[in-house]
């Protein structure tokens, strides 16, 4: 092998080299920007796929969607209106937990709908919201999941209670007072 030939070859395989680490350093840091945005959300996504590079492209597909959704932040007066519908939807729950529980659910889904996410299916629901608001999807979840027992009858007063505090992580999340006690959030529409 001549000269030029040997450095030819010394010149193509460092590329290789220098282009599969590139690769590798990329992938690792979108690994660690997934981690850090979807939180609990992407260790879900990955153990619901079969290979980690199938769950990172759902979630990227899922950024994808959520940026070309028509998202806004709520009013002032629509956040009070809110608050106040969930406050008493709270106080209902003493005398009727399952009604309590429907009328939660029914409430975080209006204000999904205002603040502009589809509101179709749960699963969309779910992997919309999972974006923006990551550290309450899993409350989400749990909530619908006793809401389910609860439309077949099957849930107790006790995982009524568990649903309505999981649908309020979510509802103070959406409506931007999340740590505020529920109370409506000033300053930001």
């Amino acid at each position: 092998m001549s000269t030029t030939a040997t450095t030819l070859a010394v010149i193509v395989l460092v590329l290789i080299v220098v282009a599969a680490v590139v690769a590798g350093v990329s992938r690792h840091r979108r690994t660690q920007e997934l981690r850090s945005r979807f939180g609990p959300e992407y260790d879900r996504a990955v153990a619901d796929q079969p290979s980690r590079r199938a769950a990172e492209r759902n979630l990227q597909h899922r950024e994808q969607r959520h940026d070309n959704l028509e998202l806004h932040d709520l009013d002032p007066g629509q956040r009070q209106l809110y608050s106040e519908q969930w406050q008493r939807t709270q106080a209902h729950f003493a005398e009727e937990p399952q009604a309590a529980t429907r009328e939660a659910d029914e409430l975080v889904t209006r204000v999904m709908s205002d603040r502009g996410y589809p509101v179709k299916d749960f699963n969309t629901k779910v992997e919309d919201l999972s974006v923006e608001h990551a550290e309450t999807i899993g409350h989400y979840r749990e909530a619908h999941e006793i809401s389910e027992y609860n439309e077949r009858g099957l849930a107790s007063t006790e995982q009524l209670r568990q649903a309505l505090m999981h649908y309020r992580a979510l509802f103070a999340d959406l409506l931007g007072d999340a740590g505020r006690g529920g109370r409506p959030a000033t300053g930001h529409g």
